[in-house]
């Protein structure tokens, strides 16, 4: 069984959330499609009236009935048409480009908010190929379908209506062989469909497979080379590749059937068209501008009808890229109604079990009761549970089965809602530098608070080199800007976390990478900004827990001690022990 067999993948929506979604696109920029379909079909009717009065030029001429200034006169007014026509469709072309990035602008954004409110375990066990392909190249299929493909069509598709429409009010027979082709149209189209959305679904999935592998080697380059596992990988990447080919080419297969029947029921009714006139007008029928008209209508029809056909391919590519872009939001939490403020700050966990791949439980019954303003260390043996403890506390994930409640609200409702981050953060390892300068990095957190406020905040964690900024808070940093270290990373969330002032901080081991003075100053600072602050601290430092009021400890998933420092090393237990190896004791 190949990888791609085995790797969980995130959802795809299925047709009909594809379909109302889109909807919802429309009905969002309602005003800018209605202006769109109004100019299109005046671009439209200013295009049916030049074969019309073209076939009166011919008709008049035939029967000596029109003068040459007549000629001219029709002639000046079917120039005066086509140049309204090519005003009207520039503009319709032009609202609907400016709609497309609007909605575009939205989906982007949606796509990131889905993103960041994947359940932890959904982010675990997902690959992060699927969820970069999705972000990137299908928003970007999207995008080129929103700015091209959606406007071209649209505006080929009042065209058609209105040619056929012209046809058939010229002579009833005329537009009945006008529409000749329309039933194989239908017919290999209807066939073309019916395959395709699933083999461009299989073409994009194979796609985000290929990224996978790619993104994992790259990232582990030294551990394939330490394990010899060149050979491997490059076995995984050609499979997918092979993989890849395959999907590309029944997708090939598909259009090699569309195409050519398409192209050949174009040619069809034109044929008949200029048959059947001809007789009609050898019997006296129809005038001979009757016969023409048709004809022009008919062969105006053919660019509107390339357009569709063209860019049929890229609308089924992107229906399947925004099925799976909005795929990624039917995973996120949402609460299930609107969600009541908590009572209090007591954080309560009742029964909470949790599994990344059930049935292998990572926390077991797990039962805590945190008040308001207690430093609670959490420490165990790497793999004990103890941050994923810390990710349920803070609204990351929902339990299997217990609850997480915050006040009696529930946490991960709260998070959902949107309501939580100025209750509870968690501070992890990783701290991240965001393009722009210090004050934007600050005031993220804050967006009211002044600079006094912030260099205030810098202070309390110690980070005296902020005031020594060439250009102080408005110095850049990442990328073209200031490198900072890691110590100063951390330094700036610990600030930026005492701008956002929430009641309760969960420390995943934050300060790991800090030399010890420097750790213990960070978190007393941030302990004693207020005095009502609940700090929950997960460290292997048990220095963290000398000092906390009390301790949990965890092993197997599982809190097997909870106490003062001083009651759990009386208790001779596993804090005790772990007590004596920090300190070196036998």
């Amino acid at each position: 069984m190949s990888r791609a067999d085995t790797t969980p993948r995130l959802p795809i929506a299925d047709a009909g959330t594809a379909r109302r979604a889109a909807l919802r696109l429309l009905r969002d920029d309602r005003g800018a499609v209605l202006a769109t379909l109004f100019l299109t079909c005046c671009a439209a009717a200013a295009g049916a009236a030049g074969p019309w009065l073209l076939g009166r030029i011919v008709t008049g001429v035939e029967r000596g009935g029109l003068s040459s200034s007549g000629v001219d006169a029709l002639a000046a007014t079917v120039l005066g048409f086509a140049a309204a026509q090519l005003v009207l469709t520039r503009c319709a072309r032009l609202l609907s480009h400016r709609f497309g990035e609007r909605a575009l602008a939205r989906l982007r954004e949606e796509v990131v908010d889905g993103a960041l409110a994947l359940p932890g375990r959904i982010a675990n066990k997902v690959g992060t190929g699927d969820l970069v392909t999705r972000s990137t190249l299908d928003v970007s299929t999207v995008a080129a379908t929103l700015r091209t493909a959606a406007p071209d069509i649209f505006i080929a598709g009042v065209q058609v209506v209105f040619m056929f429409g012209a046809v058939i009010l010229l002579d009833p027979l005329l537009g009945l062989c006008s529409v000749v082709g329309l039933p194989l149209v239908w017919l290999v189209s209807r066939w073309y469909l019916a395959r395709s959305r699933a083999a461009y679904l299989a073409e994009g999935a194979a796609g985000g497979e290929v990224s996978e592998i790619l993104n994992s080697t790259a990232h582990g380059a030294r551990t394939v080379e330490a394990y010899g596992l060149r050979a491997r990988q490059n076995r995984a990447l050609d499979q997918a590749i092979d993989t890849t080919y395959r999907a590309g080419r029944g997708t090939l297969a598909l259009r090699t059937v569309l195409f050519p029947l398409t192209e050949f029921a174009h040619t069809v009714p034109m044929a008949l068209i200029l048959l059947v006139g001809g007789l009609r007008y050898l019997d006296g029928a129809i005038p001979l501008g009757s016969v023409v008209a048709a004809g022009l209508y008919m062969w105006q029809l053919v660019d509107p009808l390339n357009q569709m056909l063209y860019w049929v391919e890229q609308l089924q590519r992107s229906g399947a890229a925004f099925a799976r872009i909005k795929g990624v939001g039917l995973v996120s939490h949402t609460p299930d109604a609107s969600v009541p403020s908590p009572a209090d700050d007591v954080i309560e966990v009742k029964g909470v079990r949790y599994a990344y791949l059930p049935p292998h439980d990572v926390l077991r019954d797990v039962e805590l009761l945190v008040r308001p303003g207690e430093r609670l260390a959490v420490v165990g043996q790497s793999g004990a549970g103890k941050s994923t403890l810390g990710a349920l506390l803070s609204g990351m994930d929902v339990p299997d089965a217990g609850s997480i409640l915050l006040g009696g609200v529930p946490v991960a409702d709260l998070a959902a809602a949107g309501e939580l981050g100025n209750r509870v953060v968690l501070i992890t390892q990783q701290h991240h530098v965001f393009m722009g300068t210090l004050r934007d990095n600050m005031i993220m957190a804050a967006p009211d608070a002044d600079d006094e406020a912030i260099m205030s905040a810098l202070a309390l964690v110690e980070a005296d080199w902020a005031a020594d900024l060439p250009d102080g808070l408005d110095t850049r940093l990442g990328a073209g800007g200031l490198d900072l270290e890691a110590s100063q990373a951390q330094q700036l969330t610990l600030a930026r976390v005492q701008l956002a002032d929430p009641h309760t901080l969960i420390l995943d081991e934050a300060t790991s990478l800090l030399d010890p003075t420097t750790a213990r100053q960070a978190e007393r600072a941030i302990a004693a900004v207020r005095s009502d602050r609940t700090v929950i601290a997960i460290a292997h430092r048990l220095q963290s827990a000398h000092d906390a009021d009390r301790v949990a400890v965890m092993e197997a998933g599982r809190i097997v001690e909870l106490g003062t420092h001083d009651e759990l090393v009386g208790a001779g237990g596993a804090y005790a022990a772990l007590w004596r190896a920090w300190n070196g004791e036998g």
